[in-house]
């Protein structure tokens, strides 16, 4: 019996269970999907969470349930390729004969002192969670600083303005404008949104330090309550300690079939591999389809396609609090209360798909 192992239950794995289950899995192949937390979770959703308008219920997605898959509920804490072996913390290690490596992201502090310890994230279920609880715990005018206004920071600023209207939200960026990989337009659109709700911007900055309560904007202290990291993410540690060829993300190199140069039972997934675009739920799910595809063929006994076409992405949508949005679906920006339909009834069809 030949034993697929899966590291980690999000999109990419969540998308290879449901092209080999229930009726693609050869009778002699078992897959044992490992995960921290028993269900898939919508990350795409988590800064809601964060910011406390929808219920942590509302983010989980059951795994598949069928009797050739077994799901391990632990922690992965490394990757013995040469004994074809995963180990697990407090668990007994994982044989495999192909294994699909999807463990996801952590954050990136790009050296800045204290950021690791004295911010709070929303790169996982649980830290989303306690970032949660710290928000909806603060009285009144107090002061939330958000590092970062990518999609997740620009997403979070605009939740949070909308259910806690009483607080000062400063979004610290980096560049002139926000959003710097989308069009002008779409920035300057929510830009102004952001300066109707009382969300305060803070362009060039520079952060340098932070200590509790203080983020150094060009080392100038400014006083916050709360400060949430969305500044930059990179592979997960276990990827980065592999030993393997990275880029400069800590992603690594794969082949056109998606698996290591070297190893080709090893698979790389999601925010782990390195690919040309950047990491999204989409690129995810298309890595998977194409992986599928190189499985069901060594199964049958065929060579696989020596390369696959490029995975094309639909778009990208961003919401700004439940009834605006913005985004850019074919090349064209789209923004206001049809962005943010289209954006609610993608989530609803994944949801009802796959749960």
């Amino acid at each position: 019996m030949k034993n697929l192992v899966i590291l980690g239950g999000g999109y990419g794995g969540m998308k290879i269970l449901s092209e080999l289950l229930p009726n693609h899995l050869p009778e002699d192949v078992r897959i044992t999907l490992v995960d921290r937390v028993p269900y898939h979770c919508l990350k795409t959703e988590y800064y809601a969470l964060a910011a406390g308008t929808v219920s942590d219920k509302e983010l989980r997605v059951s795994f598949p349930d069928h009797p050739q898959l077994e799901i391990k509920y632990g922690e992965v804490t490394g990757i013995e390729k040469e004994n074809n072996k995963v180990l697990l913390k407090d668990s007994e290690p994982i044989s495999y004969d192909d294994l699909i490596i999807g463990l996801g992201c952590e954050d990136k502090y790009h050296g800045v002192p204290g950021a690791d310890q004295y911010t709070f994230s929303i790169q996982s279920i649980e830290k989303s969670r306690r970032t949660y609880s710290v928000l909806n715990n603060l009285g009144p005018g107090s002061v939330v600083g958000i590092v970062g206004a990518g999609l997740s920071g620009v997403e979070l600023a605009s939740e949070l303005s909308e259910s806690r209207g009483d607080l000062k939200i400063k979004l610290f960026d980096r560049g002139k404008h926000i959003l710097p990989a989308f069009p002008d337009r779409l920035s300057k659109y929510v830009e102004n949104w952001f300066q109707k709700n009382n969300v305060e911007i803070i362009n060039n900055s520079n952060i340098t330090k932070v200590e509790e309560n203080l983020l150094y904007n060009h080392d100038e202290p400014i006083p916050c309550d709360v400060i949430v990291w969305t500044a930059g993410i990179q592979a997960n540690k276990v990827v980065r300690e592999l030993g393997e060829e990275m880029d400069r993300s800590g992603r690594l190199i794969i082949t056109p079939r998606h698996h290591l140069p070297n190893d080709e039972h090893v698979f790389v997934l999601g925010d782990c591999a390195s690919l040309p675009h950047a990491p999204s739920a989409q690129l995810a799910e298309g890595q998977a389809e194409q992986i599928v595809e190189v499985l069901k063929k060594r199964w049958n006994g065929e060579e696989p396609p020596a390369e696959f076409p490029t995975i094309k992405l639909k778009g990208v949508l961003g919401s700004l609090g439940k009834k605006h949005g913005f985004g850019m679906m074919a090349d064209r920006a789209i923004t206001g209360r049809v962005a943010r339909l289209l954006k609610s009834g993608v989530l609803w069809l994944y949801k009802y798909h796959n749960g």
